[in-house]
């Protein structure tokens, strides 16, 4: 019996005689459906299962590890793109910055603090966090200083964003994509509930400050985890520290504060959570019980401006 007989057809090509078999499912296959393996050939759908089934590389915390720093790009390019909003309509800053509680006349005018006789027609209302807007514990983390307007003006965003470029990349390296994004945005938060429990509850305040010197902690954590040299790291958080004090004196203070506690501790979360099955499910757990302090931290306080009542 000659081979012309006794061959059979690919199970992809059937107009393709063939006499190879896959070493994994045993059906033939023709030259351009092989797929080398350690032994012998493969089809090219024993080889996609095989590559789902594969372990998957993990970051330090338990992440899926990037090449591409995908989220630091993305808050790098809205934060450019908001600032270049507000540029155009200064009166998004009024509108989404950090205020805990002012009174404004009908017309959106701010009145003196403590103003309870306000004369001219209408009643006056309470804006900021106080008066329902909550989403300004977040955006405002989004928004920096007019080029024209403060201490810092364009040097403000300048500095944040150097600074996220830098160490962002880093630690969302380290952390994956989306235990950095978590950790971004609760640095804010927690920077807003800081601001809003400490601060004059009356000041508006922009700036992702909170939210980058929650990305220093963590950087600072997470090397000391990888045991890096403690000289240069501890360095690190000295310099981070020094800025802290030094920038109290014109900047929130409260803001950067609060940050730094925010994203230190859920760096110490992600870096020291147990190794195992449970790894995940701790993190998580941390990250919730970090939004439910802040929440009801900035509960208690909106309901002692607001004498009892919690907007929603």
């Amino acid at each position: 019996m000659d081979s012309e007989s006794t061959a059979t057809t690919c199970y992809r090509h059937p107009a393709v005689a063939c006499q190879v078999r896959c070493t994994h499912c045993e059906r033939y296959i023709c030259p351009d459906c092989m797929r080398e393996a350690p032994v012998g050939h493969q089809c090219p759908e024993c080889v996609k299962e095989g590559a789902r089934s594969a372990r998957q590389a993990r970051t330090l915390v338990g992440g899926r590890i990037s090449a591409t720093p995908v989220v630091t790009y993305a808050l790098f390019g809205i934060t450019v793109l908001a600032y270049l909003a507000e540029l155009v309509r200064p009166g998004l800053v009024d509108r989404f910055a950090m205020v805990g509680s002012r009174l404004v006349g009908p017309d959106g005018t701010p009145l003196p603090s403590g103003d309870g006789l306000f004369l001219g027609s209408g009643a006056p209302r309470v804006e900021g966090v106080a008066g329902g807007e909550w989403e300004r514990m977040l955006t405002s983390a989004f928004l920096h200083q007019s080029p024209f307007e403060g201490t810092f003006g364009l040097v403000h965003i300048a500095l944040n964003m150097v600074v996220l470029w830098q160490l962002g990349q880093v630690v969302e390296l380290m952390l994956g994509r989306v235990r950095f994004a978590v950790l971004y945005l609760l640095s804010a938060l927690g920077g807003s509930v800081l601001e809003l429990v400490l601060a004059d509850p009356g000041h508006a305040s922009v700036g992702a400050s909170g939210a980058v010197f929650g990305v220093g902690a963590a950087y600072y954590v997470l090397h000391r985890r990888l045991g890096a040299e403690k000289g240069r790291v501890n360095r690190f958080m000295a310099a981070l520290l020094l800025w802290l004090v030094v920038s109290a004196w014109f900047t929130s203070w409260q803001g950067h504060l609060g940050g730094l506690l925010v994203g230190g501790a859920l760096a110490l979360a992600y870096a020291y959570a147990p190794r195992d099955g449970r790894r995940v499910a701790v993190q998580a757990g941390a990250g919730a019980g970090l939004v439910l302090l802040l929440a009801v931290t900035a509960a208690v306080k909106v309901s002692e401006l607001t004498g009892g009542s919690v907007p929603l």
